[in-house]
This record gives structure tokens, sequence and C-alpha cells, in this order.
């Protein structure tokens, strides 16, 4: 596993643990919450940059009715 693990400069310094760090493994993209290291979710950089994406395409989007 990766130990170059990096996190947002939005984040701010010190001894905020909240936050989505990121990392290359080989051909591989893992990412870990800060406040529990342990727990790894690993992905490709397409579909990384694919989730992003549409996260952004959604949080452009206007908000969906309350049914």
């Amino acid at each position: 596993m990766s130990d170059g693990w990096q996190k947002s400069t939005y984040s701010g310094n010190g001894d905020n643990n909240d936050c989505v760090e990121i990392a290359s493994a080989g051909d591989l993209i893992v990412l870990r919450e800060s406040d529990t290291p342990r727990t790894v979710v690993r992905t490709t950089p397409p579909a990384l940059g694919a989730l992003i994406r549409t996260l952004k395409r959604e949080a452009m989007a206007p908000p969906h009715p309350v049914p």
C-alpha cells in the first residue's frame, strides 16, 4: 500500500482529521478517510474521473423535488 497519502489543502492543518486522503498504488488510485485509515477503497483512474465528473454535474443541477 502507498505511504504517499495526500489530502486537500482545504482540510487545513493540525488536528483536523475529517478529510479524504488519496494515493497512487501502481495502476490503482486508493482513497481513505483520515480518521479510519485502515479502510481503503481501491479504484482505477478512469472510474475515479467518472465519479468526480458525476458529482460535479449533480452539484450544479437544480435540486430534485421531494416526493
